[in-house]
């Protein structure tokens, strides 16, 4: 069973509403409705983590150790670091390195969901589940990187704000980084869990 309610995912989630709600009133006061409606955005999707644990816990699927506070590290530095603090204007590489983490961690959750949700057969061999999983958390990490691609599109065009900045190029790249950082953790898991089925 997940932890649902952990102390630390708790009070990451708790100081980083602080730090937006009192960004968002910083904002009323200086009439930068842009950057309020980035801040309210970013309150709303801290929420998302706490609700997907508690559907998985509802359906008995186990998710990664530390989902809560990686999910919640992702949305603040995505939203507040990234758009409201103008890091992927600072940083060139910002938006790459957060593509990455996507790309990579969402073959981990997909590999757990797997695993949680299909149970294995006698007659399938170890090596022939553990290509299958890494297909399907490959394919699943593609997914979840073009849907995270739309929400950048829909962001800017319903909240005027600026996250697929160079157009077609911006995604493209986003969605390399994020095939590049999947493919590299499918093939990890692939190999590394062949090994340890071969030392038992």
């Amino acid at each position: 069973m997940n932890n649902q309610y952990s102390t630390l995912s708790l009070g990451m989630a708790l100081f980083f509403e602080i730090i937006l709600i009192y960004t968002a009133i910083e904002d009323i006061a200086f009439r930068q409705w842009k950057n309020l409606s980035l801040a309210m955005l970013a309150v709303v999707c801290l929420i998302f983590p706490f609700i997907v644990t508690r559907i998985a816990n509802q359906r008995n699927i186990l998710l990664p150790s530390g989902f809560q506070t990686i999910a919640l590290v992702f949305i603040f530095f995505a939203q507040f670091l990234g758009e409201i603090k103008n890091f992927y204007v600072i940083f060139w590489w910002w938006d790459l390195f957060l593509h990455a983490i996507f790309g990579s961690y969402a073959v981990i959750i997909a590999l757990y969901l797997i695993e949680g949700i299909f149970k294995k057969r006698q007659e399938i061999s170890e090596q022939r589940f553990r290509l299958f999983a890494v297909i399907v958390a490959f394919s699943v990490a593609i997914a979840l990187g073009t849907l995270w691609e739309m929400f950048e599109f829909i962001g800017d065009y319903l909240f005027n704000t600026n996250m697929v900045k160079g157009g077609l190029e911006d995604t493209s790249m986003d969605l390399l980084v994020k095939i590049a950082a999947a493919f590299c953790t499918a093939i990890f898991y692939y190999y590394f869990h062949g090994l340890k089925h071969k030392e038992r």
